[in-house]
């Protein structure tokens, strides 16, 4: 059987400690900034995890051993660290719960751990995974491949490898770009999507129309912006949060001191900030998928700091059943924000009722 195996190498492990097959010939190696504290505190070990079917090559021994490290708890639901070869990258992304898949995909500057209050309410009545996007967290960071379609692409390679016919799509931030991409290109893939401060770059209507483009959008997209926060992740990354969080003090310390971790590893804010560079680009492929209009309900909410009613107004463009509004008390920040009334509302956008 012909195999790919992706390695970690870390500066605190001597030698490669695991891999996992696939059903390719090439090796991927995967430096040691892939893997972060977030994992390493989660599993004790650094490793690589194995699909289902690659388990089966192990004895019962080794794969209970191999689970037990990749598994950790998170509101009373078992969720597992798995890493996946998809379009040219590795992705990581966290797995658990039973039932219809939700996918989640953040925004800038968060990982997967931004949705982490609301993972375990949907895991009651649904499988979720919640991906650590191309460039950040514990993906990997080409220098290139930031656009929505083909980080959409990513998803897509992402949700098939996994057997998923039919996913809900939650997208958040620049996770927006990406999640209404998807669902134009691949709309017998979407259930229902959610989108979250955000909408389809390159249409904007109401009052959002009337304001200018945000500093940080052009700001990201400058080299200055590399030389600029190099060394500075902290102080970029907290005023961030503060700035555009209705009560700066609902995201804690811990959380932000996550965030902070995962972009101050090598070239990850270079990575981030590689979806800003890459979103004229984007726009053009939006003008282009809007030509169709979505066919699933989308649901468009915003927080009361940023968003508004602008991602409800952006959608209304590009979609033919859309519903929404503002989230109250809630800044850009709304999984963390308001992790409980918004598991609420996408448990009955997911439902039907």
């Amino acid at each position: 059987m012909a195999c790919k195996i992706i390695s970690i190498v870390s500066s605190s492990v001597p030698f490669v400690i695991a891999f996992f097959l696939v059903s390719a010939t090439s090796i991927i190696t995967v430096s040691s900034n892939l893997i972060s504290p977030q994992i390493a505190m989660a599993q004790k070990e650094k490793l690589i995890p194995l699909q289902q079917k690659q388990l089966a090559n192990l004895t019962s021994v080794q794969q209970q051993q191999i689970m037990k490290r990749l598994s950790f708890e998170m509101g009373n639901v078992t969720f597992r660290h798995q890493l996946a070869s998809v379009n040219g990258i590795a992705m990581h992304y966290v797995i658990g719960g039973q039932g219809d898949p939700v996918v989640l995909l953040h925004g800038f500057p968060e990982t997967w751990y931004a949705w982490h209050e609301v993972m375990p309410i949907l895991a009651k009545n649904h499988t979720v995974v919640a991906v650590d996007m191309r460039g950040m967290g514990d993906s990997s960071k080409p220098e290139t491949g930031y656009d929505s379609k083909n980080t959409a692409e990513d998803i897509y390679q992402l949700i098939s490898q996994l057997g998923f016919r039919k996913i809900f799509l939650v997208g958040h931030d620049i996770g927006t770009q990406t999640a209404y991409a998807f669902s134009a290109i691949h709309p017998n893939s979407v259930s229902k999507l959610v989108e979250l401060d955000g909408g389809a770059a390159g249409f904007i209507s109401g009052p959002a129309a009337a304001v200018s483009e945000p500093f940080h959008y052009s700001f990201q997209r400058e080299p200055l912006a590399d030389l600029l926060t190099t060394g500075k992740e902290r102080e970029y990354i907290s005023y961030t949060y503060r700035a555009y969080a209705y009560n700066p003090a609902a995201v804690s310390q811990e959380t932000i001191d996550k965030y902070v971790t995962a972009y101050s590893a090598p070239g990850a804010m270079h990575a981030a900030f590689g979806y800003y560079k890459a979103l004229p680009t984007t726009i053009e492929i939006h003008k282009e998928l809007a030509k169709t209009k979505l066919p699933m309900p989308v649901l468009a909410l915003g927080g009361g700091v940023w968003g508004g009613t602008a991602p409800l107004d952006s959608m209304k463009l590009v979609a033919t059943n859309v519903r929404g509004g503002t989230i109250p008390f809630s800044g850009h920040w709304i999984p963390e924000e308001q992790p409980e009334f918004l598991a609420s509302e996408l448990e009955k956008f997911f439902s039907g009722k």
